[in-house]
Parts: C-alpha cells; structure tokens; sequence
C-alpha cells in the first residue's frame, strides 16, 4: 500500500532537491527514503527502482531548462539569442547542479521524445536559423554549441576555473563572443 502524501512527483521533486544538494551521482532510494523518514520499500509503490527515479530527475531537469531558455529567447534573434540560451544554460547549471547533471543522463529512445530534449534541439536550431546555416552545418553547429556550453559549465562547477586570476565571467562572455564569430562566419564544406 502507498504511503500518504507520497506521489511520484513529489518524489521527483524531492529527489531532484536532493541531486542539488549531494550531487545527481549520489542520488539512491535509500537517500531519498531518509528524506522522508521512511524505508525504502516505502517509495517503491511509487517509483520502480533506482534508474527510474534518475530518469524522472533528468526528465523534470529537462523540462526545467527548457523553459527556462525558451524564457530568455523570448524575442531575441542572432547574437542575443546565443548568448540568451547560453547564460539560461549556465544559470541553470549552476543553480542546479544535481538536475543538471541528471538532464545529461542518456534516455532510451521513447523517453527522450516524450521529454523537452527535443525542446532543446529546436531552440538550438531556432538561434542557428539567425546564422543561416544549412544542413549539415546546422548538425555541427548544434553539436559545438553544446560540447562548449556543458564543457565550460561542467569544469566550471567542479572548481577548474577556480586557480587563475581571470573571472570565469569575462571567459564566458569571450567564448560566447568566439562562438557568434564562428556561426557568422561558418567554414565552407
């Protein structure tokens, strides 16, 4: 029988609190379960097993993001846009860290459809159609936006910036600067 007050979306969200604050890699039932005073079997009415709840964590993570981006876009075209999402990406991340590590979990194919992945895709490739960059450039530029973005993010949260004298800021805005020079200027086939 299932606990009250006990649901699967307040699991999520206690779940995805929980990921901020230890870390989306430490996130268990058994973690969870102590949050709510209960025994672990207690949640299972409710979430299947470990990765289930990892998977509600990213999907929720996913969607959070996405709205948050599609906030700032709002309106905005060309280098605006660019540097829009990126800062709604990296103010999530860092706001978020749990979430955002859980909305880098790989989905099987069904969830990810069914999640605001695609969300993310078509926003990337709404900022891409201010640089005029066709296929399969547009492919390419997605996958740099990307491995940039959660590349600068990643190290910056784990403390790699954190030994030069140089604010973490000044080098965002340079390679969100770079990154505009390179979409405006895309390399010919």
């Amino acid at each position: 029988m299932a606990r009250a007050g006990l649901t699967a979306e307040r699991l999520t969200l206690a779940a995805a609190e929980l990921a901020d604050e230890i870390g989306f890699h430490n996130l268990t039932v058994s973690a969870l379960a102590r949050r709510f005073g209960v025994q672990p079997a207690a949640l299972y009415a409710h979430v299947k097993d470990a990765h289930d709840l990892r998977v509600r964590v990213a999907v929720l993570g996913l969607a959070e993001l996405a709205e948050r981006a599609a906030a700032a876009l709002a309106g905005r075209a060309g280098k605006d846009a660019l540097v829009a999402f990126a800062d709604a990406y990296r103010g999530y991340a860092k706001e978020h860290p749990g979430r955002y590590a859980a909305a880098q979990l790989p989905l099987d194919d069904a969830t990810a459809y069914a999640s605001a992945a695609r969300r993310h895709a078509e926003m990337t490739r709404a900022i891409l159609r201010g640089y005029d960059l066709p296929e399969p450039a547009q492919t390419d530029a997605v996958r740099m936006l990307h491995s940039t973005f959660h590349g600068f993010v990643s190290l910056e949260t784990q403390g790699g910036f954190s030994r030069t004298a140089r604010a973490a800021d000044l080098s965002w805005a340079r390679t969100l600067d770079a990154l505009d020079a390179v979409l405006r200027d895309w390399p010919p086939e």
